[in-house]
């Protein structure tokens, strides 16, 4: 076994450990691959189906059958532009038409310096918002050709922090368990003015329920205890109360990424460390 390969074991090894008591959940470990390396290095699959006691070909149905999943590799930044109905009226193809342009590949590919992937999806779930794009989890609504170059160039510059009521990009989401596929919005305690994310959590000797703004890019939350400003919480779902927790870590401040299914497609990340704000959103395939 050469180097690289001892290094995916390694990973696939951790990532496997970590899912132990899920039932050895064959998605969500998948998903936390993808994090780690931006696709699903054939590799790694045939490594995922060894460690689990299942096939190859199970391994691969599971891999090709779930659109946000990639058997390629993809660029730093990833640019999805939402060609559905609402924002196909609103101009999406002239959109799409732009960032190949700019980026010089077609819906699907990776510039050949590996910066940029572009990909469209089938739905966001803001079709009033139309055209959306959405590039490194940050989310551009009413979007125009125009705007494709400025996009582009934030990208390669690095994101500002969004702020809530004056920034486009910011829109609600709704998020699933990766493990048991149930929802995680509670209409009844909305924060923002959204549904919240009904999440269990434990830290210290506590433990007790949190509610999470369902709008990205905003980091409001109630929760039945205090929080301490440093802490990192432990987060479970709480309906079938399997932990949630990702292979990565944050990359601001490096605690443990706690990850959920978006409708539609796609992962969102959250830092266990509650106060800091090192989310991620991957809106990067077609819904199933």
């Amino acid at each position: 076994m050469n180097p690289s390969e001892q290094v995916i074991l390694r990973d696939v090894k951790s990532i496997v450990e970590r899912h132990s008591g899920e039932h050895c959940d064959l998605i969500a470990i998948l998903s936390d691959v993808q994090t780690k390396y931006r696709y699903l290095p054939e590799k790694a699959l045939r490594m995922v189906a060894k460690e689990t006691n299942r096939s190859f070909v199970d391994v691969y149905g599971v891999a090709t059958f779930y659109k946000h999943f990639s058997l390629k590799p993809r660029g730093e930044h990833l640019a999805s532009v939402c060609i559905g109905t609402a924002c196909h009226v609103r101009g999406a193809p002239s959109v799409t038409a732009e960032f190949e342009r700019q980026l010089g590949v077609s819906d699907g590919e990776t510039t050949p310096d590996k910066q940029f992937t572009l990909k469209t999806v089938n739905c966001l779930g803001a079709c009033a918002m139309g055209p959306i794009v959405v590039v490194d989890g940050h989310h551009f609504s009413g979007v125009k050709a125009d705007d494709t170059d400025d996009i582009i160039e934030k990208a390669k510059n690095g994101f500002d922090q969004v702020n809530i009521g004056s920034d486009r990009r910011i829109f609600p989401i709704g998020v699933r368990c990766l493990s048991c596929n149930h929802s995680l919005m509670d209409s009844d305690l909305p924060i923002d003015g959204f549904p919240s994310v009904k999440l269990t959590i434990s830290f210290e000797n506590k433990h007790g329920w949190i509610r999470l703004s369902s709008l990205y890019g905003s980091y409001s939350y109630e929760s039945e205890f205090p929080i301490p400003e440093d802490e990192i919480v432990n987060f479970f779902c709480p309906h079938c109360h399997t932990e949630i927790i990702g292979a990565m870590n944050c990359p601001e401040c490096s605690a443990p990424m706690v990850p959920m299914s978006v409708g539609g497609g796609g992962i969102v990340q959250i830092c266990s460390r509650v106060s800091c704000q090192g989310h991620i959103l991957d809106l990067s395939s077609n819904p199933v």
